[in-house]
């Protein structure tokens, strides 16, 4: 018997109400299962260890585990690119840093639309990096970094966490505005970096200060310069590059982000989550005393931040002629 067009429009209203009330059920029930943070660079870096320590804080207030997934490679490319493409459930995540906001002006045909792909949860926080050589280095100055540099053009060489890093842009800036050529050698994280540094592979690293916090402390490195406009209230003894290379500066940052498409409710919990976790004590003693500022505002905090970097490293980028090689 035919269905009369007011029982099919009946029908219909009751589908979507019944549809609109499962998903608002399972919104209230988020998280239901754990949650995936991806960290796009190797184990034992600073983005790995302020991930480890921020899903910790989130678990507790989740009640799911956060499970920390690295996916190093291409630039942190590879373990962006599967966030980007990942359901926009909040169940996956991406910890981004420095290179989210460059590698757009370095690599203009990324797998994903940067400024479409990704629903921003929240800054974690910013801070310089630093300079460092392995303590039995003969350069015990920016000076003489600039010195030797100048001597041998193209001898010296400095390790980063990956093309379009920070590390990696650090190094690009002081070549172009020392007017020197040093070599760039990019790794899968700066875990394994810091291990070459250490070993004599290399001579340099201008890593963020939390992944060459614990070598400082062990006096297995010594800190020539943080790239900061002046000094950071942790390395009050380490000058400023500015102050050896006049208009040195860039800062490292942290930020989480989810798909597209992610419900606002659902951000709206991994934000509240992500702000709890980063004001533990546990949380502080491990990324302050490192020189990280903690941002933890709402997610357009993010957004404005990121978009303004990208603006202001696509003009270094450019008028520099600074690759990803």
């Amino acid at each position: 018997m035919p269905i009369s067009r007011r029982t099919a429009a009946a029908r219909m209203t009751l589908f979507f109400a019944s549809a609109a009330l499962a998903t608002t059920a399972a919104l209230a029930q988020f998280p239901d299962k754990p949650i995936r943070l991806v960290v796009p660079f190797a184990p034992g870096g600073g983005t790995d260890l302020i991930a480890r320590t921020l899903g910790l804080g989130m678990s507790k207030e989740l009640g799911q585990t956060v499970v920390i997934e690295n996916k190093p490679g291409a630039g942190t490319i590879i373990g962006t690119d599967l966030v980007a493409k990942s359901p926009a459930d909040g169940y996956t995540l991406v910890i981004s840093t420095f290179a989210h906001a460059v590698n757009p002006s370095l690599m203009p045909k990324l797998p994903y639309d940067n400024d479409k792909a990704f629903a921003p949860v929240i800054l974690i926080g910013k801070g310089p990096n630093v300079l460092v050589v392995r303590a039995e280095s003969p350069y015990k100055s920016v000076k003489d970094i600039l010195d030797a540099a100048k001597a041998n053009p193209g001898k010296l060489n400095y390790a980063s966490q990956g093309n379009g890093t920070s590390a990696h842009l650090a190094g690009e800036m002081f070549d172009n505005l020392a007017k020197v050529q040093m070599k760039h050698i990019p790794y899968r994280g700066a875990g394994p970096a810091l291990t070459d540094l250490l070993g004599g592979q290399v001579d340099m690293i201008f890593g963020t200060a939390t992944a060459v916090s614990s070598g400082l402390e062990s006096g297995k490195l010594r800190a020539l310069g943080v790239t900061g406009s002046e000094r950071s209230q942790v390395l009050k003894n380490v000058p400023a590059i500015a102050e050896t290379i006049p208009g040195y500066v860039m800062e490292s940052w942290y930020g989480l982000y989810a798909p597209a498409g992610t419900p606002p409710d659902v951000i709206a919990k991994l934000n509240a989550a992500a702000k709890k976790a980063v004001a533990t004590d546990e949380f502080r003693k491990k990324v302050e005393q490192e020189g990280l500022v903690i941002s933890a505002g709402a997610p357009a905090e993010l957004e404005t931040y990121v978009r303004a970097e990208e603006a202001r490293w696509r003009k270094i980028v450019k008028e520099n002629n600074i690759t990803s090689n």
